[in-house]
């Protein structure tokens, strides 16, 4: 883990994305390519951005790992845009995140990278490359104003288990998972106010849930309901923004079948999330969907 503490004005965007598995021709180019314009534009009338990278950043897909595809290989090599060996891999990353680079926090490890740790840390070369904070596999992260102050705290993981439901009607289905999210994410840490999860290629976002209590002033009864803070020591688990962060890894292309369609994996739905922050208050969690 690592400890970051960051300054940021009281107004700003903070886009968390990841499992953008560059190296692998089902990686959406012109979905990374939306996301930076969105960056350098504004969003919900404010200009400041700023982003994470939340893990996978390349494919990291050796000739002797039980997904390496020999048609995925040759369509690379025909393709000539996209890089084959992981090394090549971590250039082409650095190349993609540089329009961004001043913009970017910080930059996790995924679970393709940590595999190739043998030859490398590759995520922190590529960090160190940019000047840009290497988050390790989870990162906490203070987001203070320019006074010093305390906005809020953030847990920021890769992740590695998996989120799915077997419910059969889409409502359940919905609420099931991001049940099973809040329970990954409550219990690592107290303080924190934001907590995203990646590695499981999901737009899921559960927001803070008020609750309705009674109260009396010995005369009348009277209804409230529970508020919440972003400061304190401990958050109450209900009163937290969760978030997973999405992907950019396509399931199908034509001519070749990747390692999620071998395993059975169903569609989902491809983006990343932003954080908006007005007047230093939290006010959304928003999921962006790439409609490709």
């Amino acid at each position: 883990m690592k400890l970051i503490t960051k300054t940021l004005p009281d107004n700003f965007n903070l886009f968390f994305f990841g499992d953008t598995h560059w190296g692998s021709i089902l990686s959406t180019l012109k979905g990374w390519n939306k996301l930076v314009g969105m960056m350098h534009s504004k969003y919900e009338g404010c200009s400041n951005n700023y982003g994470a990278h939340g893990g996978d950043m390349i494919e990291a897909i050796t000739v002797d790992d039980y997904r390496f595809d020999i048609e995925e290989l040759k369509k690379k090599q025909k393709d000539g845009e996209t890089p084959v060996v992981p090394l090549e891999q971590a250039d082409y990353a650095a190349k993609k995140l540089e329009p961004i680079k001043d913009k970017l926090l910080y930059i996790l490890m995924g679970n393709h990278e940590r595999k190739l740790t043998n030859i490398g840390n590759l995520t922190r070369s590529v960090a160190n490359q940019l000047g840009v904070d290497y988050g390790t596999y989870t990162a906490k992260i203070t987001i203070q104003d320019t006074s010093g102050n305390l906005m809020f705290k953030i847990y920021d993981t890769h992740g590695t288990r998996s989120i799915n439901s077997t419910a059969d009607d889409p409502i359940r289905k919905e609420a099931n998972e991001k049940l099973i999210l809040k329970r990954h994410l409550k219990h690592k840490a107290g303080d924190c106010a934001v907590m995203i999860k990646h590695h499981v290629h999901k737009l899921i976002v559960c927001k803070p849930k008020s609750t309705l209590y009674l109260t009396d002033d010995t005369k009348k009864i009277k209804q409230k309901y529970t508020t919440y803070g972003q400061t304190e020591e401990y958050i109450h688990p209900d009163a937290r923004w969760y978030g997973c962060a999405g992907a950019f890894l396509r399931l199908y292309g034509d001519g070749i079948s990747g390692y999620a369609e071998i395993a059975e994996y169903d569609p989902v739905e491809l983006g990343f999330l932003i954080l908006r922050v007005r007047k230093k208050k939290i006010v959304s969690l928003d999921p962006i969907y790439l409609k490709l």
